[in-house]
């Protein structure tokens, strides 16, 4: 390529003029200029100057390349970094913005805070006195009259600005409302009263009975515990004389039993010495199969020990099989492969060979430019297998 076409179309190539290259189809001018510059010519290969001539336009595209893309890159790069800087602008400008208008509407905001706070005292104050009237509890008269006499001392006046008409309206409501319960609760607590002094009575009547009652009862009582010890008495003289009688039939009774229990026992002790000897033969009975069955158990154990031996064994030689034909089998494919793949680099290497022999090329020398790029020994060309 001339000298003065790269420096016109790429050493001319900067920050500059960057915007206006590096857009649709405009590196296209560049490629076609390289283009033309290489395919211009047709070096002799079967001269030492004419592959070394290949080998110098080669490199010129690639420096060319170079030329092109290290700026375009630069360029790519900053377009990148352009949005971070943009948002970082735009979000110190939107906070700037933010903290003026807040700072601008504050005076507005204080005024309207402590406006809300007035408003909002005077509403308490009313709703503190609307709760005048409420109640946990049923409120005794005292606690009632109390409550009227502290809201009768709240003043409505002109501290309380435009709520003057609804604070007084309220308040009334409220005394109508407390007056109608204290009438209420003396009226009920005075019949309570009423009702404790008649339940008093009728229970100072009931206890007098009642203390006529117990008097009756203890003299009824009194006569009967009379009766009742005489009575004892002479049951306890019968009980003594019968206690005698039975006293004298059961140490009768106690001779007998003495008789029958020895007869019992010497029955019992020849009962046990028969069990006894029983138990003792099935004792025997019993080691005797229980050797026989662990006899019997040791030759099935050793039977089985025997068995598994032999199908270890067994696995093992199927298991070395399979693994032998595996590798057997790894080493039929890997042959297959190299050969596949021998036959398919000689297809391709003859198809280059063939295609250079079109070109006017001897066969000698197309073969040995052929070996010559598939070893890697010629820069910048490579054979695709």
């Amino acid at each position: 390529m001339s000298a003065q076409q790269q420096v016109i179309t790429i050493d001319d190539i900067s920050a500059d003029n960057a915007p206006a290259i590096y857009v649709a189809g405009g590196l296209g001018q560049f490629f076609d200029a390289v283009k033309a510059e290489v395919t211009g010519e047709v070096p002799d290969l079967t001269t030492v100057k004419g592959r070394a001539r290949i080998a110098s336009l080669a490199a010129a595209v690639s420096k060319s390349k170079k030329a092109v893309e290290t700026p375009g890159r630069d360029y790519l790069k900053r377009l990148k970094e352009m949005p971070k800087v943009v948002e970082a602008e735009l979000r110190e400008f939107v906070t700037k913005m933010d903290n003026l208008r807040d700072a601008t509407r504050q005076p507005l905001t204080d005024w309207e805070d402590a406006d809300q706070a007035r408003k909002d005292k005077h509403v308490d104050g009313i709703q503190a006195i609307k709760d005048l009237a409420v109640f946990e509890v049923t409120p005794t008269a005292a606690r009632v009259a109390d409550t009227i006499t502290q809201l009768e001392m709240v003043a409505i006046s002109d501290t309380w600005e435009e709520f003057l008409a609804e604070a007084a309206q309220v308040k009334d409501e409220t005394l109508v409302k407390l007056r109608s319960l204290l009438a209420e609760r003396t009226q009920y607590e005075a019949e309570q009263a009423e009702l404790v002094r008649l339940r008093a009575e009728a229970e100072a009547r009931a206890q007098r009975d009642r203390d006529a009652e117990i008097a009756r009862v203890a003299a009824e009582q009194a006569r009967l515990h009379a009766e009742q010890q005489a009575q004892a008495e002479r049951d306890a003289a019968a009980r003594r004389e019968q206690e005698l009688l039975d006293q004298a039939a059961a140490t009768q009774r106690a001779a007998a039993q003495a008789a029958l229990d020895a007869k019992a026992a010497a029955e019992r002790q020849r009962l046990q010495l028969e069990l006894q000897a029983e138990q003792a033969e099935r004792q025997a009975a019993q080691a005797k199969a229980d050797k026989l069955a662990a006899e019997q158990r040791a030759e099935q154990d050793r039977l089985n020990a025997i068995r598994r031996q032999e199908e270890a064994v067994e696995q093992a030689r199927l298991a070395e099989k399979a693994r032998a034909d595996a590798a057997a089998d790894e080493i039929l494919r890997q042959q297959q492969e190299r050969q596949a793949d021998v036959a398919h680099k000689s297809k391709i290497l003859g198809e280059a060979k063939k295609a250079l022999i079109d070109m006017n090329i001897s066969e000698e020398l197309a073969k040995a430019i052929v070996l010559k790029i598939a070893r890697g020994e010629v820069p910048n060309v490579s054979i695709q297998f």
